[in-house]
């Protein structure tokens, strides 16, 4: 019996997006479009993973701040780094101002420059920071930030990943699934998963809501800002981008959901 479309579709999701053991069996434009679009779920598990963590330790006594650095160590380990790898990588091509083709070499090459270290420490540092704080005021705001970041994190993949952009490169995961999201259907992924982030929020009150949604909303808003710049400087868009991608919209999101008291 042969499987769904989007079986396949969560298979490419979980295999490309997470070190969980989850194999790929098709890497057509099909399989792609169903990855991207489930992208916010493997985010959300990436999430929920990591605040499982942040309350474990707060609940055998630890202090917020180790809560966080635990609760930010969770998706770099089950990404294997690449997100924070991309970023670095992008950062330094961004950074060189080189021409195009020049860049994309740079990104490529296995070692980092200094733009892609301290882009990346900075990153970490507020990262941190930011659930220090949420864990310090409450364990239950830090823990829906944890989820809640990731899960805009991959949405902002599925928006990457829409008709209309283009990958810098003819080969790599960049071009596997760049265009493959219909416009329509990156909308509608972006408000299924605003609308329950404000849900979720909503459990804190209506100031509670009305903050996760802005949290959501300027971690998509900030990505996209970074999208379209890469593609003005790199032509497209490359694996490397959408770590970076990643990395900027969980730190955002984070960052916004600390701001208002």
């Amino acid at each position: 019996m042969s499987t769904t479309p989007a079986f396949h579709g969560v298979r490419f999701a979980f295999g490309t997006l997470t070190v969980l053991p989850v194999r790929v069996h098709r890497w057509d434009r099909e399989a792609a479009r169903g990855g991207m679009l489930c992208a916010p779920l493997a985010g959300l598990v990436v999430g929920a993973s990591a605040a499982g963590l942040g309350l474990l330790l707060l609940f055998l006594g630890a202090a917020p701040l180790l809560a966080a650095v635990a609760t930010a160590a969770v998706p770099a380990a089950l990404t294997r780094g690449l997100h924070l790898d991309g970023l670095a990588d992008t950062a330094d091509g961004l950074g060189s101002g080189k021409p195009a083709d020049e860049a994309l070499r740079i990104m490529k090459q296995s070692d980092i420059g200094p733009f892609g270290v301290l882009t990346v420490v900075f990153v970490l540092l507020a990262q941190v920071a930011a659930l220090a704080q949420l864990y310090s005021g409450s364990w239950a705001r830090g823990a829906l930030a944890a989820a809640g970041a990731a899960t805009a994190a991959r949405l902002a993949l599925t928006l990457a990943a829409r008709g209309g952009v283009p990958a810098a490169r003819p080969e790599g995961l960049g071009a596997a699934v760049a265009g493959v999201v219909p416009a329509g259907a990156a909308a509608g992924a972006a408000v299924a998963v605003t609308v329950v982030a404000t849900a979720c929020g909503a459990v804190f009150g209506p100031y509670g809501a009305v903050r996760t949604a802005v949290a959501v909303l300027a971690a998509l808003a900030a990505a996209d800002l970074l999208l379209r710049h890469c593609v003005r400087r790199f032509g497209g868009v490359t694996g490397d981008v959408f770590g970076a991608l990643a990395e900027t919209s969980a730190t955002v999101a984070l960052v916004a959901l600390t701001l208002g008291g």
